[in-house]
């Protein structure tokens, strides 16, 4: 797929508006409209979907998102070089693009869904990738207003993502991940598709929101996965003590030898000992 649109060529693009990737906006342009394509057919069919896009730059995922034929594209977009590139994209689309010039974080995309669900498809920043991906997972009330992500990361904060029980990269984040969604890694992009070329593999990752996740506080969740893997090298009864309950009480109410390490734990060992948690700060 050499052409997606009779759109200008991205790199004309870029020169035409001086869109050089900015490393403080953690900018990595994707230019190859295969990849694009391809993310965008990740997320499913579009034509009935409202799409959020945060950070699109030129507008290359933008375009095959609109290309592929998603109803609507809201695209969040902080960098002010880039809203005329957006604002052409919206010409050539009508009606089906609308362009947020702001910070993606301060953004709220339920008062632009009149209730209805929405699905986030992007290549996240690398800078504020799992800081965006944690607001969404921790969303209340849940199921939440997406009802897919299809979102790009660095391989490593990818493989974070998908880990589970004893996997190397298993931590806070895939706890809380792999509670509320169903993650999977669909495929990696060489450094060499991006400008700037990263130092590392990029990976694109679906999450998808479970229905009812198991019964929990997420709060209570997401303190005993921080005390657990912030002293990931001590067992669960030495790293446990800095939630001010005896860990004890929470291992057996897990059914969880308390000399077992955090990554050994399975989610629902995970919920269990916060449901306990928030037993015994409620007594």
């Amino acid at each position: 797929m050499s052409q997606i649109d009779d759109l200008p060529p991205l790199r004309e693009v870029i020169r035409k508006y001086d869109l050089a990737p900015r490393k403080s906006l953690g900018q990595n342009f994707l230019f190859d409209l295969n990849l694009t394509a391809r993310i965008a057919r990740a997320a499913g069919p579009l034509d009935d979907a409202t799409v959020i896009e945060i950070g699109p730059g030129p507008g290359g995922l933008t375009r095959a998102l609109l290309a592929t034929g998603a109803k609507r594209v809201i695209a969040v977009e902080r960098d002010d070089r880039a809203i005329p590139a957006l604002e052409d994209i919206a010409r050539h689309y009508p009606g089906r693009l609308e362009i947020v010039h702001g910070d993606a974080i301060d953004f709220d995309p339920t008062t632009m869904l009149d209730g209805a669900r929405a699905r986030i498809v992007a290549n996240l920043p690398y800078n504020i990738a799992t800081l965006l991906l944690t607001g969404w997972l921790t969303a209340d009330p849940w199921p939440p207003w997406f009802d897919m992500m299809v979102l790009m990361f660095q391989r490593e904060v990818a493989e974070r993502i998908v880990a589970q029980e004893n996997d190397d990269a298993y931590g806070r984040l895939g706890v809380l991940a792999n509670w509320r969604t169903e993650t999977k890694i669909l495929f990696d992009i060489a450094p060499g598709a991006f400008v700037p070329p990263p130092k590392v593999t990029s990976s694109v990752v679906r999450l998808v929101p479970r229905a009812k996740p198991l019964s929990c506080s997420r709060r209570a969740l997401e303190q005993v996965a921080a005390a657990a893997f912030n002293q990931r090298r001590k067992m669960l009864r030495q790293s446990l003590k800095p939630l001010g309950v005896d860990p004890a009480l929470l291992t057996e109410a897990a059914r969880i030898d308390p000399t077992r390490r955090a990554e050994t734990v399975s989610i629902a060992g995970f919920v269990a000992m916060a449901n306990r948690l928030s037993e015994l700060k409620q007594s």
